[in-house]
């Protein structure tokens, strides 16, 4: 690998997670208590997260906050990839809210762009959590490397390749300078068992209201 690696021990960095995932299923108070157990097995067979779980390998439930690292690496589009995974999930995570932030509404924007609609409200959870460990670390490089191009169609593959490349390794993870937050730190942890300590914090609300820059707000825990 090309790249320098560092050990590091970093005690919060924070993902959004829309809150839309928190919140119970919506035909939960429609069913049954007694037939929880029957969806729950029929669930089973189809959700790639359950799969995973009973395999081992992801997090076993009962962990706090475990379904929601587990949907970080059991969902994801392999037809449409992020900057360092495809073929496997990840957790993407900031040392600050503000670089979550830039890089969520530039993802966003992207999907609102793509059907001309700038009108949309998301409620966002702040997950913060820990890590530790070996870290593929592209701080402080220049030039910047292909895999931090700006322009996905280049940057992405690189940073697929990087990717593999540091799991291959042994390595926990990418930290690296956010590419949509100027002076922003962001990381990504490729292995479950890389993010510990998960809590979750405020929710924000993002508002689109006909333009592509959304108003943002505070709407609990603030």
């Amino acid at each position: 690998m090309d790249f320098p690696v560092s050990t590091l021990a970093i005690e919060r960095a924070v993902r959004l997670v829309a809150t839309a995932r928190l919140r119970d299923p919506v035909l939960l108070r429609l069913v049954d208590p007694g037939l929880l157990d029957d969806l729950a097995e029929i669930e089973g067979a189809t959700s790639g997260r359950l799969r995973d779980e009973a395999g081992g390998g992801l997090f076993p439930g009962g962990r706090p906050h475990a379904n929601f690292i587990n949907a970080a690496f059991a969902y994801f589009r392999p037809g449409e990839p992020n900057r360092f995974n495809n073929a496997q999930g990840a957790w993407y995570a900031a040392l600050a809210v503000e670089t979550s932030l830039a890089e969520v509404i530039f993802h966003m924007k992207r999907e609102l762009g793509r059907v001309n609609d700038w009108r949309a409200v998301i409620d966002y959870a702040e997950m913060w959590a820990s890590f530790a460990g070996a870290f593929t670390d592209l701080r402080g490089i220049t030039p910047a490397p292909e895999c931090l191009h700006p322009d996905p169609a280049i940057g992405y593959p690189a940073g697929n390749r990087l990717a593999g490349q540091t799991m291959a390794a042994g390595c926990n993870g990418i930290v690296y300078p956010s590419v949509r937050h100027p002076g922003g730190t962001c990381l990504v942890a490729l292995w479950p068992h890389a993010v510990q300590s998960v809590a979750q914090g405020r929710v924000l609300r993002l508002t689109w209201s006909g333009s592509p820059d959304p108003a943002v707000e505070i709407v609990n825990g603030g």
